[in-house]
């Protein structure tokens, strides 16, 4: 199984996805978490304006993000510690900065 990670703006070109698909499907290692998943993939964290994990914001760089009204992965959504275990199944979307204007 794998998860589903959805890439938008600029940082498709981490995914090499042929046509208009942003998702690539990734098979996690043992143990994986997110900051292991994005070395792997060589996505670096600073060039993400937001992250969903399962459809709730999990970081963001936007002042707005407390206020927007999306549920969220954990209280403070400027905490971008990503040691958050990721598992088959997971459906993570990543914004680059590129595309700030969608989460404000």
């Amino acid at each position: 199984m794998f998860v589903d990670l959805h890439l938008y703006g600029k940082l498709r070109k981490f995914g090499d996805l042929p046509g208009d698909d942003p998702v690539l499907q990734v098979v996690p290692d043992a143990g994986e978490t997110l900051a292991s998943l994005l070395e792997r993939l060589n996505i670096p964290p600073a060039e993400i304006y937001s992250i969903f994990l399962n459809s709730k914001l999990l970081a963001a760089r936007s002042g707005m993000a407390r206020w927007i009204g999306y549920q969220q992965v954990r209280a403070d959504p400027f905490d971008w510690n990503l040691k958050v275990p990721v598992k088959a199944g997971d459906r993570i979307g990543l914004f680059g900065r590129d595309m700030a204007a969608l989460v404000i």
